[in-house]
């Protein structure tokens, strides 16, 4: 109960820490013009959002960063001392080292040649994969991460040296899948929250203490920046937010070992993404038709008459019930 209650504590004082300093982040990026570029087909509701600033995620990536640096500085600077967190440094690097990928093809977007495009795509992929990589290289062999549990099954299912190139593959998908879903007001945030939030009670439900704490400052932060991002929202994450959002959440799956929850728990990014996969498949088998109206697949809603909160608030009820089955069936 001491390990919740601290945990709890803390996403309070994460979301305190965001709410404090939302306003000014908010005339710094304003300061510095970072809008957001609308492209041609996103325009009409959407309208309205061009030149709301992003790179929100700056907003909840600082104070994480920032209150595990300070919870954990024994670990930093390499004194060992019993019941340290230093299971939290990776996922903290993992969180900065997309977050700047992200940052990168944000200002691209807005103030570089490929404005309103950003980072080429497979510049964009060949970072992903390689931090993906280097990530996955860590759990395994550094960490010593579990590898897989499966429902039913009460021990660790090895994978030996195919653990590397799938745990790259949830890495990189995930991130991938998390950007895809920040297109409305207030939805990555709601689903990587209430994501990381299962995760982190599968955590404390295995005893990895700090990997929980980390997990539920996570959230707490992220419900300060939601204070700004819900509708109509004054900031937007960017990439600089989805890409760390997504990366961290599966290092964090990873971590528990339970990663195949992923499937359940990330349900929404998992369907944002496939909408994606099957659209652009679609699209070329048939020589240029299209399955859904538009994606991902949220724009597809919004083209067929569902308002912006309706979509968040339903997208958001299934990501919770899918959260909750998930972590369920990790006990199981």
């Amino acid at each position: 109960m001491r390990d919740i209650a601290l945990s709890l504590s803390l996403a309070g004082l994460a979301f305190v820490m965001t709410a404090i300093w939302g306003n000014p982040l908010l005339r710094i990026l304003r300061h510095f013009k970072l809008g957001k570029i609308i492209r041609i087909e996103q325009m009409g509701v959407h309208s309205a959002k061009m030149g709301v600033p992003t790179m929100g995620g700056v907003m909840f990536i600082a104070p994480v960063l920032l209150l595990s640096g300070l919870l954990n500085a024994v670990a930093l600077i390499g004194v060992t001392v019993g019941g340290v967190g230093r299971s939290i440094l990776l996922p903290m690097a993992v969180m900065l080292g997309f977050a700047v990928l992200g940052a990168v093809d944000d200002l691209e977007g807005i103030h570089g040649k490929r404005r309103g495009d950003g980072m080429r795509a497979r510049t964009k992929f060949a970072a992903q994969v390689f931090l993906a990589l280097a990530t996955a290289y860590i759990l395994k062999y550094v960490i010593q991460a579990p590898e897989l549990y499966l429902p039913g099954y009460f021990f660790e299912i090895k994978l030996g040296w195919a653990y590397v190139p799938i745990a790259a593959f949830i890495i990189v998908a995930e991130s991938n899948a998390v950007n895809f879903t920040d297109g409305l007001d207030g939805l990555a945030g709601l689903i990587a929250a209430t994501a990381i939030a299962a995760f982190g009670g599968i955590a404390l439900m295995q005893e990895q203490i700090y990997l929980a704490r980390f997990c539920f400052l996570l959230v707490g932060a992220l419900f300060g920046f939601l204070w700004f991002n819900v509708h109509p929202a004054q900031l937007i994450m960017g990439d600089t937010g989805s890409m760390a959002l997504g990366s961290v959440l599966a290092v964090v799956a990873l971590m528990t070992g339970q990663w195949p929850m992923l499937l359940i728990i990330a349900i929404v990014p998992l369907a944002e993404m496939i909408s994606v996969v099957i659209q652009v498949v679609y699209f070329r088998l048939t020589g240029g038709k299209r399955f859904f109206k538009m994606t991902p697949i949220h724009h597809h809603f919004e083209m067929i008459g569902w308002s912006e909160t309706q979509i968040v608030q339903r997208f958001w009820l299934i990501g919770l019930l899918a959260a909750l089955i998930g972590i369920g069936l990790s006990q199981v």
